[in-house]
């Protein structure tokens, strides 16, 4: 091999490895940018189903109140806790960013949770109240949208691991870490978890 042909050989090699590289670096960059989406809009869903438990709220107090007048303490909790997750309901997708505001918000949805739990508890001295057209189908509005907010922050929690997973091996976690790609936050199970609440009766 002369040294002619070897000069051309040399940039050759070098260009097709920068053009590797690039290539690469473009498909695995790419392909972050769409598990972080995927995330992002797992965490909508999260976030939707929430909300429909916040929303429904009210209603469910009101008609309670109507049947268990003298049971303040209930409402108040309830009142309180609503209060507290709605706080941190708006936060959107930046939460994610956050290990601390998303274990707040998780926190402040466990209180929600626990206070619902209580309220649904009280209506079992009521039997006329459990006969209630409304309640019942506030009841079973609340029913489903616990079942949704399970199913959600089990698919969540899936792809937020598919994304950390990804973004944590070898060598993609240099890319990530040059790109800004941070591990996001799971949802945990609350730690009276053993129990798990009744919403039928």
């Amino acid at each position: 091999m002369n040294r002619k042909s070897l000069r051309w050989i040399i940039p050759v090699v070098i260009l097709f490895l920068v053009v590797g590289c690039y290539s690469n670096f473009k498909g695995t960059y790419n392909k972050m940018v769409g598990l972080d989406e995927s995330v992002a809009a797992s965490w909508s869903q999260v976030e939707n189903v929430y909300q429909r438990r916040f929303d429904l709220i009210p209603n469910l107090v009101e008609t309670v109140k109507g049947y268990a007048a003298h049971e303040s303490e209930t409402f108040t909790a309830v009142t309180e806790a609503r209060s507290r997750a709605g706080g941190v309901m708006n936060i959107s997708d930046e939460v994610l960013n956050n290990p601390e505001s998303f274990q707040r918000f998780q926190q402040a949805q466990s209180e929600l949770s626990g206070a619902l739990q209580r309220l649904l508890v009280v209506t079992e001295n009521y039997p006329e109240l459990k006969a209630n057209q409304n309640f019942l189908a506030l009841q079973d509005q609340l029913e489903g949208t616990e079942n949704r907010i399970t199913v959600e922050r089990q698919r969540f929690n899936e792809t937020a691991r598919i994304y950390n997973t990804y973004i944590k091996q070898f060598p993609r976690m240099f890319i990530a870490n040059l790109s800004g790609f941070d591990p996001r936050p799971y949802f945990e199970a609350a730690a009276d978890a053993q129990t798990a609440p009744q919403v039928s009766f």
